[in-house]
């Protein structure tokens, strides 16, 4: 038995559906009991509950952890905070994990977790891959660059149906975005993988900057694009000021703050030599100006 927390949300969901089409016995847990998820088990169970988990944890050789609320806050959605549901939440998690006996615990991250920008999301990362590496689990950290669905879209101020889009920093810093399938794909391939390795950082098939996209996207579009810029500076502070008062927007800062920094050093490596093809931005781009 397999464990998925986080199968309702859009990359779990799809971690599921890859795991069941693998003939993978696969559990959910979820707030509600008469959620159904194709193929699944599910489970009445929760971040905030650790009794909860613990019974979910029963019987599973593998739990997969893609759960996250910045989502949730983000859409305005009431609920746990970032610190309840990804920080203390999965730590829970990974206590309940061990005290099963669980053998493997694959961890959604992402790459440049490690930047020291201070942000909620980025300590709650930070404190279950401690975590794990304390523990007597077999870890795989999984760790993908910025997702194109979220960061080239109106969610991330990548707005090409309105023609606004935002940078903060310069926008030369190259990054490899990556689509939310090609990392269920790698999840999927990791977690029933012998013997996978502990990190495995990775991107997108194309290295572009903002600037670049903002572009591409232009001569998609044969015109140009309003393009409202912010300093690094005035984002970092911006970031520190919101930790409190609204943790969801002082991380989406702070990982676009994350993105201006430095071009990256990772490839899209691990996708391909476990036979996944991974989606180009110009190609998610192209499919953006065509469904405006």
């Amino acid at each position: 038995m397999l464990l998925v927390v986080g199968g309702t949300g859009d990359l779990g969901g799809q971690v599921v559906r890859g795991l069941v089409d693998r003939g993978v016995n696969v559990r959910c847990p979820a707030r509600s009991g008469t959620t159904e998820i194709r193929g699944a088990e599910v489970v009445v169970g929760d971040l905030t509950d650790p009794a909860s988990l613990r019974k979910a944890c029963a019987g599973v050789a593998t739990v997969v952890a893609t759960a996250t609320a910045i989502g949730r806050l983000l859409a305005g959605v009431r609920g746990p905070s970032i610190r309840e549901t990804d920080e203390l939440g999965m730590l829970a998690l990974v206590d309940a994990a061990e005290e099963a006996g669980v053998r493997r615990f694959v961890y959604v991250s992402y790459a440049g977790v490690d930047a020291g920008l201070g942000v909620p999301i980025e300590r709650a990362k930070l404190a279950v891959e401690a975590r794990l590496r304390r523990s007597a689990l077999q870890r795989v950290v999984v760790r993908p660059d910025a997702f194109q669905e979220i960061h080239l879209g109106p969610l991330g101020r990548f707005d090409l149906a309105n023609g606004k889009v935002a940078v903060i920093g310069n926008g030369n810093a190259k990054h490899r975005w990556v689509s939310t399938a090609d990392v269920a794909a790698l999840v999927v391939a990791v977690t029933v993988e012998a013997d996978p390795p502990e990190l495995i950082e990775f991107g997108g098939p194309e290295a572009l900057s903002r600037n670049e996209a903002i572009r591409f996207a232009e001569d998609l579009l044969h015109r140009k694009l309003k393009v409202q810029r912010m300093p690094a500076s005035v984002a970092r502070l911006a970031s520190r000021l919101l930790n409190r008062r609204n943790e969801a927007v002082a991380s989406v800062l702070g990982i676009s703050l994350l993105l201006s920094l430095e071009d990256v050093p990772w490839t899209d490596e691990p996708l391909r030599s476990r036979g996944i093809s991974p989606r180009p931005t110009t190609a998610f781009l192209r499919a953006q100006v065509a469904n405006r």
